[in-house]
């Protein structure tokens, strides 16, 4: 679970079409003005600039084409000329080069003017898109990155996911009963992620802050991986106190974002602040939807996004865990792998469609899992009342509660 104060004015949103909205108006806007303006040559102008365009987009990706085939063909595309056009030569190009042979077919001529006219229009075209006037610009490019998942901060959330906390979240819940077993109970079960926005992240929380102090480790959890036998994992338990309140989570800083710093600092990189600051924007909220959306490590975390704009206070760190550590106090544990069971009473079916389905249950038991739905209505509860936990783990007697 993310918990952040004022996330929405921190955590960048995924982009909408307002862009390609606005575009598409505007262009049939302009589209009348200029029928309005003169709607006899309309269609036959409106042709020419659709040959012209499609014909200069045409020879631009020759252009690419020649590239890729003469020099990465083998390394790129192991020597496949259908891979090497295919990326090369969009569909809506070669759609509209067939359009245009078929109509020349057909018989539509232009005279020797409008070839000069379309010709140098494919030229200027051809200029401006050597010059970089027509490329994409910054924004287009991060979009196209943030959509096809291409951004170092995507490959960094899918591999802090995949190599570290898909099996180390679903195993903490034992660790933590372990632990409070022998040395008292802890202020919450869930793993705190510390993800500050500069992606400095220091050896020990205690270099940031004096009041989060190391008390000791959990049970390590030892996996076989990638050929290293019985790997140790270990999550540490820290003491936090302020203003004479006292405080024990697990925590532990994000480490991929160690990367994206050091990245940063080489220039071969190519990675400045302002980008780095970005992508770790986006590894939150990339990190944020991936445990969203798995069942084994919901509930079982909470990312800490640390704004780097508190200079000067030296308990900043500790003031912003307390913070999470009381907004989860009102919350209610649940099990993510278990189901609460809901008391529901079907409501019998009445008339003769209810006594025909009641003689054909008879003759023939039905599947429980190919019955037809029934109406069900769960026990009316007071609007006023306190949330009750009805997890089968919560109501057992020896069972243990984080509220």
């Amino acid at each position: 679970m993310s918990g952040v104060m004022g996330e929405d004015s921190l955590v960048p949103r995924a982009r909408s079409r307002l862009p390609v909205v606005c575009t598409g108006g505007l262009g049939l806007l302009t589209l009348l003005f200029a029928w309005l303006l003169d709607s006899d040559k309309f269609i036959e102008r409106t042709g020419m600039i659709t040959f012209c365009i499609t014909v200069a987009m045409f020879i631009h990706s020759m252009c690419l084409f020649a590239e890729e085939w003469l020099f990465h063909s083998r390394q790129r595309y192991h020597g496949r000329t259908i891979e090497t056009f295919q990326a090369c030569f969009s569909g809506r190009v070669i759609l509209g080069m067939c359009a245009i042979f078929l109509m020349l077919k057909l018989g539509w001529s232009f005279s020797e003017e409008q070839w000069s006219t379309m010709a140098l229009m494919c030229a200027v075209y051809l200029l401006l898109k050597c010059l970089g006037v027509l490329g994409p610009a910054p924004v287009e490019i991060s979009e196209i990155c943030e959509m096809k998942k291409m951004n170092v901060a995507h490959g960094l959330a899918w591999s802090f996911y995949t190599g570290y906390l898909k099996f180390v979240l679903p195993d903490l819940q034992n660790k933590v009963s372990r632990y409070s077993s022998t040395k008292g109970k802890l202020s919450s079960p869930r793993l705190h992620i510390l993800l500050p926005l500069n992606a400095k992240v220091p050896s020990k929380p205690e270099e940031e802050d004096t009041n989060v102090v190391f008390h000791e480790n959990l049970p390590e959890l030892e996996r076989d991986t990638a050929g290293v036998r019985k790997r140790s994992y270990k999550n540490s338990v820290y003491k936090i106190t302020h203003n004479n309140e006292a405080f024990s989570c697990v925590l532990e800083y994000a480490t991929p974002l160690l990367t994206l710093y050091q990245m940063s600092h080489e220039s071969s990189a190519g990675f400045g602040e302002r980008e780095r600051k970005q992508q770790v924007l986006l590894f939150y909220r990339t990190l944020s939807q991936i445990l969203e959306n798995s069942l084994e490590c919901r509930n079982r975390y909470r990312l800490v996004l640390l704004n780097d704009e508190h200079t000067g206070d030296p308990h900043f760190l500790s003031r912003e865990i307390i913070q999470h550590l009381k907004q989860e106090d009102g919350e209610i544990y649940m099990d993510p792998i278990q189901e609460p069971p809901n008391e529901v009473h079907p409501v019998p079916e009445e008339g003769p469609v209810g006594n025909f389905n009641g003689a054909l249950r008879g003759t023939f038991p039905e599947d429980p899992v190919s019955s037809n739905p029934t109406l069900m209505f769960s026990q009316p509860q007071s609007l006023r009342s306190e949330p009750v936990e009805t997890t089968d783990h919560f109501n057992q007697p020896n069972a243990r509660r984080w509220d």
